[in-house]
């Protein structure tokens, strides 16, 4: 039953499909293995009974005796960010104040992906209201990071992440603001996937023009299984009017990596404070791409970083603030609502409409910027975070390198760049710690609407490193 647990979503897809093993036993060494597992890691929560998970994959095993599936994720058990919608189970988005709400609908993502024949079997853990890089809320406690329980998994998507690398989860799904899909599979050694802007729509935002700047994705153990995903999680809908209406159109071929011309970001010559050994590991990372024939130069960003980081924060707030705001007349909500948040919404309260018309004139100006560099690099990299993971009791790095940060969001900074772009955005694993227990990867960045080229990049570093890539905690 353990080596069900040890594939992938496409693995498994294929096993199910062709009769080699059963939906109930997939479930079942699922189930096994998180009953054993998620009390230590504390990866997923409101766990449906096995009961009546079993009795649904009783059912889909019914469906495919007779011929029908329901798409390549029939049977296949996962479990939905709790910052998502998924019918029969809460949505709390890790806040005390929504522990018992309960959706009326699905969340188109979590419906696309019933509709390729998904069981959902519960959700998976992210800090309070989606706030913060490191995945604990005092509703749910912390999660761990899959590799070391001392230290972070990382977030918003740090549940995901860890359910992925401990094995109880074949395949998850994610979503990003700030690093909230990268930085977690950085920190636990699998991928995440942030696409372009619009790729997976979210109509049912409150907001569906400025909150666009946080998008889902997919996230999983092998390129091929976040390709499947992320083209079901796409998509045009008519209710989401910045929703790209291409298709992403995967190829089977993999890129030769060699002419792929790579510009390495690094720390932007100084302005990010890193922790030691983190450039080097990255760029140990680089030298794989560099020895399949790719073209591999550190080169300046060329934008003003201080006007981007002011830009960000006023981006930030007028999405973040208004998410807060929504909770803080409930009862409770002061007592309730963690610190970070009530400032966010705080902050938001002295945003001017001016403030916020010069950080899109900025941002514009930075997409401009950011694709004139592409027409000289192919992929622009950056780690997936600054710091390695820290303790796990901590809320967040205070400093990095002795440099204070003055943010509880700052030393998440490298995150930005590509959300403030816009462009797409793949973490992959790059390296681990000196003391072999902490991943960090490196984000893998392309123009808007690139996501197949970066796939296929992807798949061609993921060749190089078959026996790296495998590694498990």
């Amino acid at each position: 039953m353990s080596d069900i647990t040890d594939l992938g979503a496409s693995a498994l897809s294929r096993k199910i499909h062709s009769r080699e093993i059963s939906c109930r036993d997939t479930m079942a060494a699922f189930l096994a293995r998180i009953h054993r597992l998620n009390p230590k890691f504390n990866a997923i929560v409101n766990l449906a009974a096995d009961d009546v998970l079993l009795a649904q994959a009783d059912a889909y095993d019914k469906e495919l005796a007779s011929g029908a599936s329901r798409g390549w994720l029939h049977g296949i058990p996962v479990a939905i960010k709790d910052a998502a919608d998924a019918v029969g189970f809460p949505s709390t988005k890790g806040c005390e104040l929504l522990a018992k709400h309960m959706p009326a609908r699905d969340s188109l993502m979590t419906a696309r992906m019933k509709d390729a024949g998904c069981i959902v079997i519960g959700k998976t853990t992210t800090p309070e209201l989606g706030l913060g890089s490191h995945t604990f809320s005092t509703l749910w406690g912390y999660t761990r990071n899959a590799w070391d329980t001392n230290v972070s998994a990382g977030g918003s998507s740090g549940g995901a992440a860890v359910g992925l690398s401990q094995r109880m989860l074949p395949i998850a799904d994610g979503s990003d603001f700030m690093g909230s899909l990268r930085n977690p599979a950085g920190w636990n050694h699998v991928y995440g996937f942030r696409p372009s802007q619009g790729r997976v729509p979210q109509p049912y935002n409150s907001d569906v023009w400025i909150d666009m700047l946080s998008t889902e994705g997919p996230m999983g153990r092998s390129i091929e299984d976040v390709g499947r995903l992320l083209v079901t999680q796409s998509g045009y809908d008519p209710r989401a009017p910045l929703s790209l209406q291409s298709s992403v159109m995967l190829r089977g071929d993999e890129a030769e990596l060699k002419g792929l011309r790579i510009g390495w970001l690094a720390d932007l010559d100084g302005h990010l404070a890193t922790d030691e050994g983190l450039i080097e590991t990255c760029e140990d990372a680089l030298k794989h791409f560099a020895n399949a024939g790719a073209i591999v130069e550190k080169i300046p960003l060329g934008f003003d970083a201080v006007r981007l980081w002011d830009c960000w924060l006023a981006w930030r707030r007028a999405v973040a603030g208004p998410r807060v705001g929504a909770l803080m007349n409930l009862p409770g909500a002061k007592d309730k609502i963690k610190p970070e948040a009530q400032w966010e919404y705080e902050c938001s309260q002295g945003l001017t409409y001016m403030d916020f018309r010069r950080a899109t004139e900025t941002r514009t100006a930075f997409y401009r910027h950011m694709h004139a560099l592409f027409d000289s690099w192919d992929v622009l990299v950056l780690p997936t975070a600054q710091v390695w993971p820290f303790d796990v009791t901590m809320r967040w790095p205070k400093e990095i390198a002795g440099r204070a940060m003055d943010t509880y969001h700052r030393w998440m900074e490298v995150t930005a760049y590509a959300t403030l772009a816009a462009v797409s955005s793949l973490a992959v694993p790059a390296g681990f710690h000196a003391n072999g227990k902490w991943p960090i990867g490196i984000q893998l960045m392309a123009p808007n609407g690139a996501e197949a080229f970066l796939l296929r990049v992807a798949a061609a570093y993921e060749a190089t490193r078959k026996d790296f890539i495998a590694r498990r905690p």
